[in-house]
């Protein structure tokens, strides 16, 4: 319906201009009203501006998460023991093993914190691919229009590319060896259920979900916060909206 009204809006202003006898320059018109709809903005600023400001949510989010407790002292984004098997941390909790559960847990995090540190190169390939049209709905979107659009479009490509520098961090930090031996040392009291989950798996979405709300927070500072637009573009992008 917009679109028509300003198409009828064009032809009444060709109409005047035709009836005046005056030269008119189609090209510049059409310019001049969308510049005025984008707050001044041109095509590649839009584009721009929105990557710049996910390459700033990643590089801050995954600098945030790859520090030494990035995860396991944030209580939003600690991976906790994997609940598809809760009931293996509460029985060997019950049987005095619960520092082995604990060493494990901390192991698990440590290992999402070491692959946090390969993130920002794989995460910003992916953004690349982002045009006007997908910039304009996620300029004007919701305040975490920009980390739902990566999410969306990139979390199978990430799950692939993560997966192994994941597994690579949990055998670095020693979590898959604390898991199988609790694992191996449920599976051997009586009458349990045999456990033999997928941990590099749960790690890597769990560290990558950990990642996304990272970025998201970092999103909703520079959209709602002047002071986080830290350069010039995003602050002309953002200060549009």
């Amino acid at each position: 319906m917009k679109r028509l009204l300003l198409l009828s809006l064009i032809v009444g202003i060709l109409g005047i201009q035709s009836c005046a006898g005056q030269k008119l320059n189609i090209g510049k018109v059409l310019g001049g009203i969308v510049e005025k709809t984008q707050g001044g903005l041109t095509n590649d600023e839009i584009v721009s501006g929105l990557k710049e400001a996910l390459q700033v949510g990643i590089n801050k989010g995954a600098d945030s998460a790859s520090k030494l407790n990035g995860f396991y002292l944030n209580p939003v984004i600690k991976i906790p023991f994997p609940p598809d098997v809760q009931r293996v941390e509460t029985s060997l909790r019950k049987i005095g093993l619960g520092p082995e559960v604990d060493k494990f847990v901390m192991a698990l995090n440590r290992g999402a914190e070491d692959a946090a540190k390969e993130a920002k190169p794989i995460f910003i390939k992916a953004i690349m691919s982002m045009t006007f049209t997908d910039a304009i709905s996620i300029l004007k979107g919701e305040k975490n229009a920009a980390t739902m659009y990566l999410k969306r479009t990139t979390s199978e490509q990430l799950i692939a590319a993560f997966s192994p520098i994941v597994e690579k961090a949990l055998q670095k930090t020693q979590a898959s060896k604390y898991y199988t031996d609790l694992a191996t040392t449920y599976n051997k009291l009586p009458f349990v259920q045999k456990v033999n989950p997928d941990l590099k798996g749960y790690a890597t979405q769990k560290a990558i979900d950990g990642l996304f709300i990272l970025v998201e927070n970092e999103e909703a500072k520079i959209r709602e916060n002047p002071w986080a637009r830290t350069t010039d573009l995003l602050k002309k992008v953002f200060g549009s909206i």
